[in-house]
């Protein structure tokens, strides 16, 4: 009997694999990604002192687009979580995808945050 895998726990495995492999600094910290179906999230989170340095998502009030889970929301988080870090004056990141595939929301974050100052 073939059971289907869960997708969630395929991408938690994968997420684990590229955690052991990558960690944040002060210097360098790690620009975590997680998406769910209506919402994105992005954190710079330093894993030396187990601290977040700076964050946005589309959860926030400030945000200003009605649909949130869509490539649209990404690139507007992805602007976010860049101009917020370049004010702390962080400008390189070590780029954590969270176990997704790096395509799509994913992409359109990463892409927008490299547009908009950081480097990785």
């Amino acid at each position: 009997m073939i059971t289907k895998a869960d997708k969630n726990a395929t991408r938690k495995k994968r997420h684990a694999r590229v955690r052991a492999k990558l960690s944040g600094t002060a210097a360098r910290p790690r620009l975590n990604v997680f998406r769910s179906n209506k919402h994105i999230y992005a954190q710079l989170i330093d894993d030396v002192k187990g601290v977040t340095l700076a964050s946005a998502s589309t959860i926030e009030k400030d945000f200003n687009i009605e649909a949130t889970g869509n490539l649209e929301a990404a690139q507007k988080v992805g602007e976010l979580v860049a101009k917020r870090a370049v004010e702390n004056g962080i400008t390189e990141v070590v780029f954590d995808r969270g176990g997704y595939l790096y395509h799509g929301r994913v992409q359109a974050l990463a892409d927008a945050a490299r547009e908009n100052g950081l480097k990785f």
